[in-house]
């Protein structure tokens, strides 16, 4: 299990959900993983759970929107590791409200985090992926992997926020690509782009759905199901194998790409 053997991967948002698989399989990889999140219990768990499985592992309690801990979590990474190599822009929320009802001030939150975050994500990282000797491999320097959705490639009614910050990941990542090779920096970014996986978050939107619908959470969770025509909802494993995939040399080719794994939801 050695396919990033030797890399240094910080994963945002890694408490819960597709971070936490993302991180565990990182590492079962040989990765050096930072897990971080503002969820310290969660986060310190995933820690526990790469370390118990034969990984290295460590966290930060990091806010992505504020400028100055990423500034932090990456000049500590690089004190303890000597590199930074994977950085997964994962950290999200997720809120669904209709365009008549949501107010500025949760347009701006679920900017924040999504949007703004994947930039001051993504910044920091070329910043010191700029300073890694990429050695003897050609494919050196680094890969940023930004976490969007299926969100970000089509429209959803009570989304429009959500699918704003989402679509707004997926064409930053392939303008921040391009000017990173034009400038001949070995930097490879790429955007994933996950169906509905069955994670907390998306538990916690199938609840809020059902009780604006005054329906069965199950009718909410079948509906859903019914939109991917592979059968069955995502799992986080499902995204943490395409995550590894574009950490590892194996995507070497592969920049300003959207890694769609969506069980078909898009295909329609």
């Amino acid at each position: 299990m050695t396919r990033v053997a030797g890399k240094v991967a910080i994963v945002t948002g890694g408490a819960s959900g597709l971070g936490r698989a993302s991180a565990m399989a990182l590492a079962r990889e040989g990765a050096a993983v930072v897990v971080t999140d503002l969820d310290t219990a969660g986060g310190e768990a995933t820690v526990a759970a790469v370390r118990e499985a034969g990984g290295m592992a460590s966290f930060a309690e990091h806010d992505v929107g504020d400028e100055a801990q990423w500034s932090r979590v990456v000049e500590a990474t690089r004190a303890a590791h000597g590199r930074l190599d994977v950085v997964v822009n994962n950290a999200g929320i997720g809120v669904t409200n209709a365009l008549l009802d949501i107010t500025l001030g949760e347009w701006r939150r679920v900017m924040r985090v999504n949007l703004d975050g994947v930039f001051l994500g993504t910044r920091a990282a070329v910043q010191a992926m700029r300073a890694t000797d990429p050695g003897p491999n050609e494919t050196g320097g680094g890969s940023i992997i930004n976490i969007s959705s299926i969100l970000g490639l089509v429209g959803a009614p009570d989304a429009a926020a959500y699918a704003a910050s989402k679509g707004g990941v997926r064409l930053f990542t392939k303008a921040a690509a391009l000017e990173c090779a034009a400038k001949g920096w070995k930097i490879r970014i790429n955007s994933i782009h996950p169906g509905y996986i069955w994670t907390p978050m998306v538990q916690s939107g199938v609840k809020r759905r059902a009780l604006r619908a005054n329906t069965a959470e199950d009718a909410v969770r079948d509906y859903l199901l019914a939109q991917h025509p592979i059968g069955r909802l995502g799992r986080p494993g499902d995204i943490a194998n395409g995550v590894v995939f574009l950490a590892s040399d194996e995507s070497s080719f592969m920049t300003g790409a959207e890694l769609v794994i969506d069980g078909g939801y898009t295909a329609r």
